[in-house]
């Protein structure tokens, strides 16, 4: 365990405490991180009944997004035509910002928890599409060449080497998607739903209790970062054996 990033987060969270105790700056404007605590552990079955909300609206876009955008990168690294065709279509789509997209989502599916999904799913799609797709192409020629020769096909040449040398950019999009699953699903409550941290959070800013605020983006970051560890673990099982920039040793 690499103690350097927890060292350097609890020199933050003893500066803030110092900062707001020294200073005695009002809990509506900056609450210690002693009072987001106080308020986590009062508000707590409230908070986890909105938190999981919001892990079904994330869970469910990032799993149809892997399995969707693994597909499609895939297509994509395969089929030189069909990749030129869609992926300015889809750098398109992350160009247009997502507080336009999401109203739309509302009018179009409702406010349940289908627009949700599609929110999370347009924001985790395009990371796990594009680094797979870009790991296949640009994978190690030589292998490919070496395999050609002994007579393989096309197919297993991408099935012996090309995907194996593109699980660490697929696994880079993965971690970028996970990062990103829980604030999705959070940006889409803001627009319109009735349960979810996004939810929560308006009411908090509404009614002026910054120590929930900051207790709810707390639990925001703790998914994100246990979703990113669960990547990052799955990662060292499957590609164990694959080092050196995704070269298979």
């Amino acid at each position: 365990m690499d103690w350097l990033p927890v060292g350097f987060s609890l020199a933050i969270l003893v500066t803030w405490y110092v900062v707001v105790t020294w200073h005695d700056v009002p809990e509506f404007i900056l609450p210690s991180p002693v009072k987001v605590i106080e308020e986590l552990i009062g508000s707590w079955d409230l908070l986890l009944e909105h938190t999981l909300v919001t892990i079904s609206e994330a869970f469910l876009g990032l799993f149809i997004s892997i399995v969707l955008g693994t597909a499609i990168g895939f297509a994509m690294g395969y089929f030189e035509t069909f990749r030129r065709m869609v992926y300015p279509l889809f750098v398109m789509t992350q160009t247009v910002p997502l507080f336009v997209l999401a109203p739309l989502f509302i009018l179009w599916f409702g406010f349940g928890i289908l627009p949700k999904i599609v929110v999370v799913f347009m924001v985790c799609f395009f990371p796990i599409a594009v680094t797979f797709a870009q790991g296949l192409v640009q994978s190690d020629s030589g292998m490919d060449d070496l395999l050609s020769v002994m007579g393989a096909t096309r197919w297993k040449i991408f099935r012996i080497s090309r995907i194996p040398q593109a699980l660490p950019h697929l696994f880079s999009g993965l971690k970028i998607a996970a990062t990103y699953g829980i604030v999705g699903a959070v940006l889409a409550e803001w627009v319109g739903a009735q349960k979810g941290l996004g939810v929560f959070m308006t009411r908090a800013m509404k009614s002026f209790r910054t120590g929930v605020l900051f207790a709810d983006v707390l639990i925001i970051v703790l998914l994100s970062m246990l979703l990113y560890k669960a990547v990052e673990w799955v990662e060292r099982i499957v590609c164990r054996n694959i080092t050196n920039g995704g070269k298979i040793t």
